[in-house]
């Protein structure tokens, strides 16, 4: 979230912990966890247990109960992926309610959530079903890459979550050291007739497959051609190793960093003819 003005209401933070084994079978277990447990803690917790299919998502900040809100994703993998189920209590109500994969409206970092019942629930716990038998998922090539500089070439799960773990810390920056909220944009989906135009000048623009017709470029690829990458406007800039991550050096205000992203989503619309949108929730 970026608040761009004084907020006057109440915060409250979900603290609600816990994290147990709801079912089992031969080939899956269904894993619950409180909204208020670390993600990274969570998927370590299923990685050491051999539990597969979140590992492409170690390292991500955050709490377990903020991954629905926006259908969280790495590498090659979304939460909607294991996502079995989440329980949240109705706020005008006070009533829980039991969402499942169809109710949530997964798409590319969105979700029921924040659409159709903004604002409207608070989630308590939410449950994934992972693998006994994990398929590795490396079908990122900078995975691979990494993988292949650890000197491994039969990974586990483990190998593939310590080689995450690797590049993120090697071009995200830490929250804790320096003020960010991660990707700020979402990787526009274009026609092939865009990419097309902007490879005119860019032959080997970065695209991905993203339905007929259509596919999915790299936002920060885009605003590093642009030279935003690095460039810093008094207290708030973009991220010198990674240009989708807009950051406070301290002292900057959440106006600031809106004025910023807006300065860049104008430049990209005016280079590529590409609209860039916000990841976080703006307020």
């Amino acid at each position: 979230m970026l608040f761009t003005k004084d907020f006057e209401g109440l915060f409250v933070r979900n603290c609600i912990k816990g994290i147990q084994e709801i079912e089992r079978s031969e080939t899956h277990v269904v894993i619950e966890a409180g909204a208020g447990e670390l993600w990274h803690d969570f998927v370590m917790y299923c990685v050491d247990r051999g539990y597969g299919g979140l590992e492409n998502l170690s390292l991500i900040p955050g709490c377990v109960g903020a991954s629905p809100m926006q259908n969280i994703g790495a590498y090659g993998v979304e939460i909607k992926d294991t996502f079995a189920y989440l329980d949240a209590v109705e706020i005008s109500t006070g009533e829980i309610k039991r969402f499942h994969l169809a109710d949530c409206a997964f798409g590319y970092r969105e979700s029921v959530f924040k659409r159709a019942l903004k604002n409207q629930y608070v989630i308590c716990k939410v449950a994934f079903t992972l693998t006994l038998q994990p398929v590795i998922n490396t079908s990122y090539g900078v995975i691979e890459a990494e993988l292949k500089q650890m000197g491994i070439s039969n990974p586990g799960i483990k190998d593939v979550s310590k080689a995450v773990i690797r590049i993120r810390q090697s071009k995200l920056p830490d929250p804790k050291e320096l003020g960010n909220a991660g990707s700020f944009f979402k990787n526009p989906v274009v026609t092939e007739e865009v990419l097309q135009s902007i490879q005119l000048t860019y032959a080997r623009v970065p695209s991905y497959p993203a339905g007929e017709g259509h596919v999915k470029l790299a936002a920060g690829w885009l605003i590093e051609q642009a030279g935003w990458k690095g460039k810093q406007f008094g207290n708030v800039g973009v991220h010198e190793l990674q240009a989708l991550v807009l950051v406070n050096y301290g002292g900057g205000t959440g106006k600031e960093i809106y004025e910023l992203s807006q300065r860049i989503i104008e430049d990209i619309q005016e280079k590529f003819g590409v609209s860039l949108e916000r990841e976080v929730n703006i307020y």
